[in-house]
């Protein structure tokens, strides 16, 4: 099962973004991800609407949009019209997420669900038959360079028996170290939202890093 890479848009570097969209792009990226923080839902501001759009312009790959924000459903309009093609709501922040999740999919667009460390399986088990991805919060959202939390493996062993009845995509964000993608692909994940543990800041060009984790039989070839 080939590997779904999908670049942490937050860690790249924005003097040269264009080049970077470009660049990641070219070398084999399945999607785009960027992350919306609004200070109130988690503890940091992220990226804006101009970021979502200059990533929109320079690349036909898919474009995710993660809303870290409170009442997710109140934006999902603004983002269908930026060009996201794929959603992620947080439950938590929503009053009524199933609706959230169906305006995502009357849209057109591809409804997500992020599930944070502390969330436990019965907050989402109702949401699973609506959704198209989901994607388990391997850190706690709102910052990047943190530690891995090997506790949620629990979690994520449990989603992969339910994505066979729902469909789903399952993907991984939060310090996913190249070892880490190898350990999790094993277990049935699909996708992986990387930045500075295995993709971003290293001296390697993008298209090297990205054949070689898309493919562990790339990698074991070169050692």
């Amino acid at each position: 099962m080939e590997k779904i890479i999908c670049p942490s848009m937050m860690c790249a570097n924005y003097d040269v973004l264009k080049e970077e969209i470009v660049s990641l792009d070219a070398a084999g990226a399945d999607i785009f991800h960027i992350d919306i923080m609004d200070g109130s839902f988690v503890p940091n501001f992220g990226m804006g609407t101009q970021d979502v759009q200059c990533i929109r312009k320079h690349t036909t790959k898919l474009v995710d949009a993660h809303l870290m924000i409170e009442n997710p459903g109140n934006y999902i309009d603004l983002f269908v019209s930026l060009g996201a093609d794929l959603i992620y709501i947080h439950p938590e922040a929503d009053k009524h997420p199933a609706r959230t999740l169906g305006k995502i999919k009357a849209a057109g667009r591809m409804a997500g669900v992020a599930v944070n460390p502390g969330t436990s399986m019965e907050t989402i088990e109702e949401l699973l038959p609506l959704i198209d991805y989901l994607m388990v919060m391997t850190v706690n959202p709102g910052f990047a360079g943190q530690k891995y939390l090997s506790f949620v493996n629990h979690k994520i062993e449990k989603l992969v028996l339910s994505k066979a009845s729902y469909g789903f995509k399952l993907m991984v964000d939060g310090a996913i170290s190249p070892e880490k993608i190898d350990a999790l692909s094993d277990l049935g994940v699909d996708g992986f939202i990387l930045g500075t543990s295995a993709l971003f800041g290293k001296e390697e060009d993008y298209e090297t890093i990205i054949r070689r984790l898309k493919k562990k039989e790339a990698m074991e070839a070169e050692q």
